[in-house]
């Protein structure tokens, strides 16, 4: 689906609303903004999301919903609404627990993270395919 980079308003909650509410996947995300320079979107996490790092973007999270734990880096921090999360791409990060769902996350990526630009610490807990899905309802 190619996203409509010349709209500017965005309804987080309404758009959240469209997400499915089971997944195979870790996550499923719904771009509003994919251009080369930087990414966002709102992604659900469904389920556990074992440490990994991203290779070529620095990320910065919004948790918009939910409620779990974030691991950033050796160390861990709650996740609720309200947390916003910003680092460095290489920084080993993700989310061991999941205590109320939906757990929902606002991402803005910079520059823009190719979906398959995912490198988990043990590679036995998941690849690209495995991490996430794109939400195709508009």
């Amino acid at each position: 689906m190619e996203i409509d980079n010349t709209e500017s308003v965005f309804d987080v909650f309404a758009e959240l609303a469209q997400l499915p509410e089971t997944s195979e996947t870790m996550l499923v995300d719904k771009y509003f903004v994919d251009k080369p320079s930087a990414s966002a979107r709102i992604f659900r996490i469904y389920r556990e999301v074992p440490l990994h790092y991203h290779t070529e973007c620095d990320e910065h999270l919004y948790v918009v919903s939910g409620r779990g734990t974030f691991h950033l880096d050796g160390e861990e921090h709650e996740a609720r609404p309200g947390i916003f999360l910003s680092f460095a791409k290489t920084k080993v990060h993700g989310f061991p627990r999941i205590t109320e769902h939906p757990l929902v996350v606002l991402s803005v990526d910079v520059p823009r993270r190719r979906p398959d630009d995912i490198v988990f610490v043990d590679p036995e807990q998941g690849d690209a395919a495995s991490f996430m899905a794109r939400n195709k309802t508009r």
